[in-house]
């Protein structure tokens, strides 16, 4: 059983920063893949970034690549989501996600762990 719990979203305007947290209780990560997904308004929930806790390359949507990036601390069992350079497009609830996987899955159905989910907005 995982349990995760997301931080650090808000308002921000177009090209600023935002770092989420995510928090995950486990006896052990080592397994794990932890991802970060976001829905925006009317949308379907999306693939965002992802990372094997082992420390392997993490994966991006291409939407978010070269803006984001995603980095785990093994010492406070914490994933977290830099964003730079944030657009209105970017606007959503940002998810983290957690799964037994031995490689990093775009579709949520690779997940069975999920946050509460953390508001983004980004203002024109």
């Amino acid at each position: 059983q995982v349990q995760l719990v997301e931080s650090g979203g808000g308002l921000v305007q177009a090209g600023g920063s935002l770092r989420l947290s995510c928090a995950a209780s486990a006896r052990s990560l080592s397994d794990y893949v932890l991802a970060w997904f976001r829905q925006g308004p009317g949308k379907e929930r999306v693939f965002v970034a992802g990372i094997r806790w082992n420390g392997s390359s993490a994966l991006y949507a291409d939407s978010v690549k070269d803006r984001f990036t995603i980095s785990g601390d093994n010492s406070k069992n914490t994933v977290y989501l830099q964003m730079n350079s944030l657009k209105p497009e970017d606007t959503a609830v940002y998810y983290c996600a957690a799964g037994r996987r031995h490689s990093v899955g775009r579709s949520d159905g690779n997940y069975n762990y999920w946050g509460q989910g953390t508001q983004v907005t980004v203002s024109s």
